[in-house]
Order: C-alpha cells, then sequence, then structure tokens
C-alpha cells in the first residue's frame, strides 16, 4: 500500500484560453502535475492509470466560451481536458471496481486520474479485441453509428443511403451497418486515399472525394440517379444543402454531427429547407449518451460482427500524452485517416 500511496509525476493537457474560429495546438499545453496513486479514505472514487485517450469532433465546441450553455460543459482554462478514453483500474473505493478492471468512459487528459463519479465508466467485456476499439468501435462512436443508423435513420433492406465524413471514426461503421442491412451505400471524403480506403476496405457501393467535386449537387446526382434514403449527416453547411435537393420522398436525415461549422464564427445557413416540405423529410438530432442504457445490446452484437469479419476498423494511432494537441487538431483538418485517437500508455 506504501507503494500505491507514493506520489508520481502526472503529465496532462490544459486548455490555455477560450478558443474563437480554428483551434491550434498552441491553445493547449503540456503540464506536469503529481498524483498519489490511492483513493481518499472513505472515497467511493477509482483511480485509474490511463491507456487510450479518444480525439473527437464534440470537444471543439468545449473550447469555446458560450454565453448560454452549451450541451456539453465549456472546458475551464488551466483546467486538464476530458475526454473519452480507456483506462486500468489502479485502486477503487467503489465495490463495483477492483484493481486490474479494464474500463471506458470519461477520463482527464493525463497520465493518471482520480475517476470521482465511477458509475459513468463501462467495463470492458472483450479484452480479447484491442482495447484501443474502445474509444471507437466498440466504444462511443461506436455506438453513434449504430445508434443514429439504426434507432434514428430506422433503415431498411434496399434503400439508398449518403454518409458524410465517411472515413472517420463513425463513418466507417455507418456504412458498414449500411450493408449488412442491405442498403446501398456512397459515401464522401476529403482525399483519394479516404476514398479508396472507402471502397476497397469498408465495402461502400460508390463515393467520391467531396474537394475535387465543383458541384455537391451534380455529384450527388450521380451517385444517386434515383435519390437519397437515409442521409447520416456528419458534416453540415454545403453538403447538407446539396443533399435536400436529392433527397427521396419520406426520407430520413439522421443528425449526429456538423465539422465544417465547428470552427466558424458566424456558422453557414441552410437555403433549401423546404425541400423538408415537399418531400415530407424527417431530420431528427440525437445525443448518444440517450443510448448508453442500450451499451451492451450494442456491445455483444458489435463485438459478434468483429469476430465475424463483417466490421473491420481503421484507427489513426499518435504516441504519447504530448501528442494530444495535435491529434485533436488534426481531425478538424482532415489529417486523420479513420479513427483518431492516443496511445498514452500500453500497459
Amino acid at each position: 500500500m506504501a507503494a500505491a500511496a507514493a506520489e508520481v509525476s502526472n503529465k496532462g493537457v490544459t486548455l490555455k484560453r477560450h478558443v474563437m474560429g480554428f483551434p491550434t495546438e498552441d491553445d493547449m499545453e503540456l503540464v506536469t502535475a503529481t498524483v498519489r496513486l490511492t483513493v481518499p479514505p472513505g472515497s467511493a472514487a477509482v483511480i485509474v492509470k490511463n491507456l487510450y485517450l479518444s480525439c473527437d469532433p464534440y470537444m471543439r465546441s468545449r473550447m469555446t466560451r458560450h454565453k448560454e450553455p452549451s450541451y456539453v460543459p465549456d472546458f475551464v482554462p488551466g483546467e486538464v481536458l476530458t475526454a473519452f478514453g480507456v483506462s486500468k483500474v489502479l485502486e477503487s473505493g467503489h465495490s463495483g471496481y477492483k484493481a486490474g478492471d479494464l474500463v471506458w468512459g470519461i477520463i482527464g487528459c493525463e497520465e493518471y486520474t482520480l475517476v470521482t463519479n465511477p458509475e459513468s465508466l463501462f467495463k470492458i467485456s472483450h479484452p480479447e479485441f484491442p482495447l484501443s476499439y474502445y474509444t471507437g468501435v466498440l466504444g462511443m462512436p461506436g455506438l453513434t453509428a449504430y445508434a443514429g443508423f439504426f434507432d434514428v435513420a430506422k433503415p431498411k433492406k434496399g434503400e439508398y443511403v449518403f454518409v458524410s465524413a465517411a472515413s472517420g471514426a463513425v463513418g466507417q461503421l455507418v456504412g458498414q451497418l449500411a450493408k449488412i442491412t442491405g442498403c446501398y451505400i456512397v459515401g464522401s471524403a476529403g482525399s483519394d486515399e479516404k476514398v479508396n480506403l472507402l471502397k476497397t476496405k469498408f465495402g461502400f457501393d460508390d463515393a467520391f472525394n467531396y474537394k475535387k467535386e465543383k458541384d455537391l449537387n451534380a455529384a450527388l446526382k450521380r451517385c444517386f440517379p434515383k435519390g437519397i434514403d437515409i442521409y447520416f449527416e456528419n458534416v453540415g453547411g454545403a453538403m447538407l444543402d446539396a443533399v435536400l435537393l436529392n433527397m427521396r420522398l419520406h426520407g430520413r436525415v439522421s443528425m449526429c454531427g456538423l465539422i465544417s461549422q465547428y470552427n466558424l464564427e458566424q456558422p453557414e445557413g441552410v437555403r433549401n429547407l423546404f425541400c423538408i416540405v415537399t418531400k415530407r423529410i424527417r431530420v431528427e438530432g440525437f445525443m448518444v449518451t440517450e443510448y448508453f442504457g442500450t451499451y451492451r445490446k450494442f456491445e455483444e452484437e458489435m463485438a459478434g460482427y468483429l469476430k465475424e469479419g463483417k466490421i473491420t476498423y481503421v484507427e489513426d494511432v499518435a504516441e504519447g500524452i504530448e501528442n494530444v494537441p495535435a491529434a485533436l487538431i488534426g481531425i478538424f483538418y482532415g489529417r486523420n485517416i479513420g479513427k483518431q485517437l492516443v496511445a498514452v500508455a500500453r500497459d
């Protein structure tokens, strides 16, 4: 116990200042603190060693100071950022956890975290997979794809599905779930390399590089001559505007994210909203946290798909806590190929 209670170095990443416009690595800072690897007496907390950290687009919103409360709390300058991640329990004051347990959930962007609300963590049921998968296909992004596609969009076999940011953490899974369902799936991405990945690795029926398309409406008409039944929305802006023109009657738009808008001081408008009326389109946003109660069902189903080879997953792994700022900023410039995460420690 004396060894466990020793004070050790704990590197972490803090926000220097609230951000307007595109964030930079300089908006964050690597700091070194100390931590005791023990739970305070009488506490129901757990102390964890962090193994993998997830870099996700929603974190950009938390870097801005909002006059009106946002859907997630703003980060506080000078405090360690928080993110979804995978950890190993070192010591527990909670009856549901013991030393050695592997978990995923919200943790600090640091080497060690004292988690005061361990009820929010999920125990890892399938350690036979790479633990990093619990930042992606078996974690929050996987559940996002699953819930947003099946619970919100409600696909039917034979329908025409389009997903933007299709090679990212969520999009690559939506496409593969669409194929499993028997849908026709097309994706957009920001490089030829990513487009090739969609077609050869993830089994998309077609894909295009939106940066090379002078007319997004024409590109969608080329890929969907009969129109789109389901749009899984990750981008917003001009892409959403073009998609609305190409939706079929009674189409559905599952609104997951709007990454093209997150760094704009003045968000772009959408001009083709009347299509929602004339085509009787259902547009529905969702928050993955509302589906955490269904996580165990999802985990078992997704684990089955992975074992059967029906789902494959691509990760972009940065090494070391010091690379959190570069990895996080990179997703807003499309630098990542697949799910972006940071390996803090591998044991």
